[in-house]
């Protein structure tokens, strides 16, 4: 265990204990003469845990939304354990992905080129200039849904279920937290910058909510330093950026896996980061 904080004996900690142990944070309270102190069995949360306290022992509305998250029905023996009614959008944006992707046979079907960046049927996009050009054409003429729908289009089941798994973990908190309309601005913003980037190098042949997750990931890993309120482990993060490190390298392709979609992944964790700088609108604590 760690030493990471002595306080008065007088200061009831024991909501915050609770609510710690809501979050997986192992970590005991020992009595030292007239002081308690907080020891943690993990030294990673020490920044956070400081965060929270500091706000549990200054702010009423932080004490009384700790109380309410102790009282969650989205959290079992410490662990976030949503059900679909907690977190409807990011249930229907899963299954928009799951539809599409039998819809259009994993894009197999001529139905894909209905829902890519621009339709590559129609239009050049040999060339950075060519593809800037055909973006302009297909705006212009009204093709406006085509800068999100490249987010349902996944090329193979296995794509869409851990997409799907990542975004219900994780999209799931900023929906209870944080609000359906930040989740939406989240959506939107990493959707747009995701597949614009992708798009820009290399064209419309792709498609996944690797981009959105992404952006998920980033949002909920950077806003987490400035209000601890988020469960997931840190390693996810570290995998994720190695993850996308790795797929601007040719290893995927000599593994098998085909090209990956890299600028959406980078453009994604971009646009998470820059919407975790703006203020949460918190809903729940």
């Amino acid at each position: 265990m760690y030493r990471i904080k002595q306080l008065e004996a007088d200061v009831n900690l024991a909501e915050f204990s609770r609510w710690l142990r809501e979050q997986g944070v192992n970590h005991r309270i020992t009595a030292e003469g007239n002081f308690q102190v907080l020891w943690l069995e993990n030294p990673d949360y020490t920044d956070a845990v400081l965060a929270a306290l500091n706000q549990f022992l200054e702010s009423p509305a932080f004490r009384s939304g700790v109380q309410d998250s102790n009282r969650s029905p989205v959290y079992r023996g410490g662990r976030w354990q949503p059900s679909p009614r907690h977190a409807p959008l990011v249930l229907s944006l899963i299954v928009i992905a799951v539809v599409v992707a039998w819809v259009t046979g994993q894009g197999t079907s001529v139905l894909s080129a209905n829902l890519t960046f621009v339709d590559p049927r129609y239009y050049e996009w040999g060339t950075f200039a060519q593809r800037m050009a055909s973006l302009a054409d297909s705006l212009a003429s009204g093709q406006v849904w085509r800068l999100i729908t490249p987010d349902f289009l996944h090329f193979s089941w296995t794509h869409v279920i851990f997409n799907s798994v990542m975004l219900w973990f994780l999209g799931s908190q900023v929906e209870w937290f944080d609000g359906r309309g930040r989740l939406i601005a989240l959506f939107l913003v990493s959707s747009l910058l995701s597949n614009g980037l992708q798009y820009a190098v290399s064209g419309p042949l792709f498609g996944g909510l690797s981009g959105v997750v992404y952006g998920v990931l980033g949002y909920c890993w950077l806003s987490q330093q400035r209000l601890p309120r988020f469960q997931f482990p840190p390693a996810l993060v570290v995998f994720g950026v190695v993850w996308m490190v790795i797929g601007f390298t040719p290893l995927p392709e000599w593994l098998g896996l085909g090209r990956m979609a890299n600028e959406a992944h980078l453009g994604g964790f971009v646009a998470g980061l820059v919407m975790a700088v703006l203020p949460p609108r918190a809903v729940r604590r």
